[in-house]
């Protein structure tokens, strides 16, 4: 697999004079970190919020608190509406950020809702679409979520480059 690097990412954003904003759960930061590692990041990276735990998904970030009840943390739809929510809840000025990406799902090494490890959706929301993309990855617990980094960027850059 070819990793995306995060510089292209950041160099499609600036380019188009997007904004983005991040939200994590199994990531737990790393998505923000290595687009934090591209010099110039600061141009186009509102911040991250890394919601490890389910009721912050729905306090901070906004999601259907019904849909967590039904379905749990690691579904499509909250990735989505965890893309959705990030940008309004990093807005600066009033002004919401112009992409979102969020990362939820299960890197193990025990799943807690039966769902196999290795589950992730990773759900990308900009000014002309939302969208979500489910994987099922293998590996120990450092290799999904590296895993899973990787295919946000490359989602993102996806995107991007449309």
């Amino acid at each position: 697999m070819t990793v995306i690097p995060a510089a292209e990412v950041v160099r499609g954003l600036r380019e188009r004079g997007w904004t983005i904003a991040v939200a994590e759960s199994l990531t737990g930061g790393a998505l923000c970190a290595a687009l934090v590692s591209v010099p110039g990041a600061s141009e186009v990276l509102r911040g991250g919020v890394v919601a490890y735990a389910t009721p912050i998904k729905h306090s901070v970030l906004g999601v259907d608190a019904a849909l967590l009840a039904r379905e749990g943390a690691v579904h499509p739809e909250v990735a989505r509406q965890m893309a959705r929510g990030v940008r309004t809840a990093l807005q600066v000025s009033d002004e919401e950020a112009s992409v979102g990406v969020a990362t939820t799902g299960i890197a193990g090494p025990d799943s807690p809702d039966g769902q196999p490890v290795g589950t992730v959706h990773i759900g990308v929301s900009t000014p002309e679409r939302t969208l979500t993309r489910a994987f099922l990855f293998e590996g120990d617990r450092e290799t999904v979520r590296a895993q899973s980094v990787d295919a946000a960027l490359r989602l993102l850059a996806e995107c991007l480059g449309e």
